[in-house]
């Protein structure tokens, strides 16, 4: 019997129930193939790689990550709540120590969920990696995390849900915001505040394949995880930048995904996008869990792959080579940022956009310069669909008088806003209050 030499728990949910609608890419057909290869390929019938069930994301899991409006039923079917479930166990089943590394083949994905949700944007409702790492951080006490995005599409939402959080490192490689949606993830874009430099934007050009993106892997992701030297380290594994991806424009191959699943060495793997059906998702979900595991993945090949045809350009690498080379440097010499002030707190006002249901939200974000911790922060929304909702979040290490402002805020909330939600990180409260 084969036996793998780092033990592998895999999590399955395809949401048989659940999906955008019956021929949206992103529906339950994108795992049931993936399902089958591992049956036909004998994955489980590897001596340490094991198959597990997804739990259950309540309420507080949730509220963690977010301020969701009106309310967290309001955002979440039960196949979300299923889907960061899956993730949750992944994260249990490593931090107990019940394998080494796991892997939650799950959907619906959630990286383009902010820190604020009025409804589904980029296919997301809520951020599975988001909860499943509030639900680390709640169990396992601080730690230090890595999240390296491999989603062809900018992780935009996890970038927001961790902009201020200097223990969490987000490093996200993505096709070019110029050329794809959701038109960010810039170099510039490196972090607020109390936790600049902890967010890493690299563009990859259109038609990158594996030797450019398994480039950055070695020249900018790793050096910079040696530096940061997280406890865990989180793939958020996207897999549309497949060269037979019918939304993207990128060249990767199965053999690429696992290598650089091998170079990485993710503790957890969350699946995100990747809409591929039968094309890519069931070889490069095989050549995922097999790199995990330490096992031999070179049978693992699509029945169209060509190198010749998928390698870059000279021009291409020349790209990102000279990318790669800027990224780093702003990752161990951050610029400076220009922040907006008003008085003691720093200031962000934003249009969002939530492409799948049309909602516009209008936010305005308060953080407090504070000298004793990182400083409260109070987001005011509203949305063409919702008027107008407060989120008050007290950082881990509020000082008191953070805390006490950051309460007052949100007793008095009811007067003005429709709905209120306070995250205190500190004393570990959740508090929900609608209008008086």
């Amino acid at each position: 019997m084969l036996k793998a030499t780092t033990s592998l728990g895999v999590i399955f949910f395809p949401a048989f129930d659940w999906a955008i609608s019956p021929t949206h890419p992103e529906r339950e057909e994108r795992l049931l193939y993936t399902q089958d290869q591992f049956r036909e390929e004998g994955l489980f019938d590897i001596e340490g790689i094991s198959e597990h069930r997804p739990l259950f994301a309540t309420d507080q899991d949730i509220m963690r990550a977010h301020f969701c409006f009106p309310s967290v039923e309001a955002i979440c079917t039960e196949s979300h709540r299923i889907s960061a479930g899956g993730a949750i166990q992944a994260a249990r089943l490593v931090l107990e120590g019940e394998t080494r590394r796991a892997f939650a083949l799950v959907r619906p994905p959630g990286h383009h969920a902010m820190k604020v949700v009025h409804g589904n944007r980029g296919f997301c409702n809520i951020n599975i990696e988001a909860v499943m790492i509030e639900w680390i951080r709640e169990r396992y006490g601080r730690k230090r995390i890595a999240i390296v995005d491999t989603d062809c599409h900018h992780g935009d939402g996890t970038q927001d849900v961790y902009w201020h959080d200097p223990d969490v490192l987000f490093i996200s490689l993505h096709q070019d915001g110029r050329t794809l949606y959701p038109g960010s993830g810039f170099p510039y874009e490196n972090g607020g505040p109390r936790a600049l430099g902890k967010t890493i934007n690299l563009p990859l050009p259109p038609r990158t394949s594996d030797e450019g993106y398994l480039y950055a892997i070695e020249q900018v992701v790793l050096p910079i995880l040696a530096d940061f030297k997280p406890d865990l380290v989180i793939n958020s594994a996207g897999q549309d930048n497949h060269y037979s991806d019918p939304i993207t424009n990128m060249q990767f191959s199965a053999q690429g995904y696992a290598r650089l699943n091998e170079l990485l060495k993710p503790d957890i793997a969350v699946l995100e996008g990747g809409y591929s059906i039968k094309g890519a998702l069931p070889y490069v979900n095989l050549g995922i869990c097999l790199a995990m595991a330490g096992c031999e993945y070179s049978g693992v090949r699509e029945p169209d792959y060509n190198s010749a045809a998928l390698r870059e350009s000279p021009e291409t690498m020349e790209t990102i080579r000279q990318t790669c080379g800027y990224v780093l440097d702003t990752y161990f010499h951050p610029p400076m940022g220009d922040f907006e002030k008003e008085g003691d707190s720093f200031i962000r006002e934003r249009k969002i956009y939530y492409d799948t249901d049309g909602i516009l939200e209008k936010q305005r974000e308060e953080l407090k310069d504070c000298d004793q911790c990182r400083g409260l922060r109070l987001i005011k929304t509203s949305s063409s669909h919702l008027l107008p909702c407060l989120g008050v979040e007290l950082p881990i290490d509020c000082c008191p008088a953070c805390e006490r402002e950051g309460y007052e805020a949100f007793a008095r909330s009811g007067k003005e806003f429709l709905v209120s939600q306070l995250l205190d990180q500190k004393n570990k409260q959740f508090r929900y209050l609608p209008k008086k």
